[in-house]
């Protein structure tokens, strides 16, 4: 990692935390304020809690940066702070979502599978209608019905990138829980927006 020419590395960057360094907490903040925003926002719905998160996140790291081991990337330590952070707002704004993942979810065959009622071809689907900004406010009210259990895993996943382990690491599971999780969370998904689309495309002209 380099900025200033001031840390060549991580381990520098680590160093310069630990040390109280003022450029290092700068740094820290810079590369990450807006990845952990995101995983807030997306968690949770609401941009003035995001920020919360967010500044919660970085303080509490800040006082625990003396106990960070290194058995992670700094990146994914913070994420799990975010994510925990998150947690505890959901967990006082209502009750968690009870999803046992040994029932298949509402609507799926004796194989887990989720039966949609409208299958769309998506590549069929204009790629202005995808990059519409209604298409992805329907996208962002589709990932906020998800239950939280698989919200979290594709929010990691799906959105910010990261690897299975990276996000059984922060959500404290199994990595084949996580691939689960986001099966599953891919299949609602689908489901949510074949609806929308086939409606859109009841709107979309005749081929000549």
């Amino acid at each position: 990692m380099v900025a200033d020419g001031a840390f060549a590395s991580e381990d520098e960057l680590m160093e310069g935390l630990r040390a109280g360094d003022a450029r290092a907490y700068r740094l820290f903040v810079e590369h990450n304020s807006a990845d952990v925003y995101k995983v807030a926002l997306k968690l949770l719905g609401d941009e003035d809690e995001a920020e919360d998160v967010l500044q919660e996140t970085f303080l509490s790291a800040f006082k625990a940066i003396g106990g960070f081991e290194g058995r992670s990337q700094l990146s994914t330590w913070l994420y799990r702070i975010a994510y925990n952070a998150s947690l505890m707002r959901l967990r006082k704004r209502k009750r968690m979502t009870t999803f046992s993942l040994d029932q298949p979810p509402a609507g799926a065959n004796d194989k887990g599978q989720t039966l949609s009622r409208h299958l769309v071809d998506w590549t069929a689907v204009p790629d202005e209608q995808l990059l519409t900004a209604e298409a992805r406010r329907e996208m962002d009210r589709a990932i906020s019905e998800l239950p939280d259990t698989l919200r979290s895993v594709f929010v990691l996943r799906d959105i910010q990138g990261l690897s299975g382990a990276e996000t059984a690491l922060i959500l404290g599971i199994t990595v084949q829980a996580v691939k689960t999780r986001l099966h599953r969370a891919r299949l609602r998904l689908r489901d949510r927006l074949s609806e929308y689309f086939v409606e859109r495309a009841k709107d979309l002209p005749a081929a000549a």
